[in-house]
């Protein structure tokens, strides 16, 4: 039902960008950047990165392999593939042991013959689980490593996350599909800080809500219309942006895309390229939690860059 109810709100957030732009709106110059001929080098970069993101995907352990999302709600649950499993898992061994919940701690006592590992040493008696916000998460293996288990929190809730390298969504994965290589849609942009500690309430798949850093806002031009997307942290000093524009629900994923860009420069300066606008990990799997855009990151601008609608196998 949590899921459901996202997704309406999804619809009713998008219902004001899905339409197709006319000529007098701020997408009506994309035909004419479309024919910006793009060099071999530009393209060359752009495929490999292309290819890092498919094989990305296609790890034994990345977003394609999820096969479970299991919430914790008692203090005990007995977990395995059996039917007498409180968390029943979709493979694994019929028992793997006990998780427990005590004063805001997780842990978990493997059965003997489960042959479970823990960060990669066979797991021995009962232990902690870090989860993945930590600096040393917890990471159980088991089917000889093809599968693993982590545990994520979301919204003040835990959660386990299962992993298998056989998984469906893995095994059938089909090909990404996405818009020819356009230079004029990586764009040099600008970022305006926020004052320090500044946070964004940002909503999930589920419906859950939970506020993010937010360090600032992104400001760049389109067909000389000017456009902003709120900010969130990245990797390495980047920032990750999260948004909806014209073409979600129709030739992109309806509940948005993401983008990843380099850290700002001193004075400010960004590059947003919008031809690695991706999909986010729900598009490929029902296991995740996906953060939806803010309301402030839905664009009144069709980017037709990037990763298209993935349609699964």
């Amino acid at each position: 039902m949590a899921r459901l109810c996202a997704w309406v709100l999804v619809g009713l957030a998008l219902a004001g960008c899905g339409a197709a732009p006319s000529g007098g709106e701020a997408g009506g110059g994309d035909v004419a950047a479309a024919a910006v001929a793009a060099d071999p080098a530009f393209v060359a970069a752009q495929e490999a990165w292309r290819a890092e993101r498919r094989a990305d995907l296609r790890r034994p352990d990345g977003w394609a392999s999820l096969v479970g999302l299991h919430w914790i709600e008692l203090p005990a649950h007995y977990v395995g593939s059996g039917p007498t499993a409180g968390i029943r898992l979709a493979k694994g061994p019929e028992r793997m042991g006990l998780l427990q919940q005590q004063r805001g701690q997780v842990f978990f006592t493997p059965e003997a013959d489960a042959r479970l590992t823990v960060d990669g040493e066979p797991a021995q008696g009962r232990f902690e689980l870090f989860p993945e916000s930590s600096p040393t998460p917890t990471v159980i293996g088991f089917d000889d490593g093809r599968g693993l288990v982590t545990l994520i929190e979301r919204g003040g809730r835990k959660a386990l996350r299962v992993k298998h390298a056989e998984a469906e969504t893995l095994v059938r994965m089909g090909e990404l599909d996405y818009w020819p290589a356009d230079p004029s849609w990586r764009i040099q942009a600008r970022f305006v800080p926020h004052p320090p500690g500044r946070t964004i309430q940002i909503v999930d798949i589920l419906g859950q809500q939970e506020a993010q850093p937010n360090p600032g806002v992104v400001e760049f031009e389109r067909d000389g219309v000017p456009y902003r997307l709120e900010a969130l942290e990245g990797e390495d000093g980047g920032l990750f942006l999260v948004f909806a524009d014209r073409t979600s629900g129709h030739e992109s994923y309806a509940a948005g895309r993401y983008l990843s860009t380099a850290a700002p420069a001193a004075e400010g300066s960004v590059v947003v390229d919008f031809n690695r606008a991706y999909n986010p990990p729900c598009v490929f799997s029902d296991f995740a939690t996906c953060p939806l855009p803010p309301a402030e990151n839905r664009l009144d601008l069709a980017v037709t860059a990037g990763e298209k609608r993935y349609a699964r196998p």
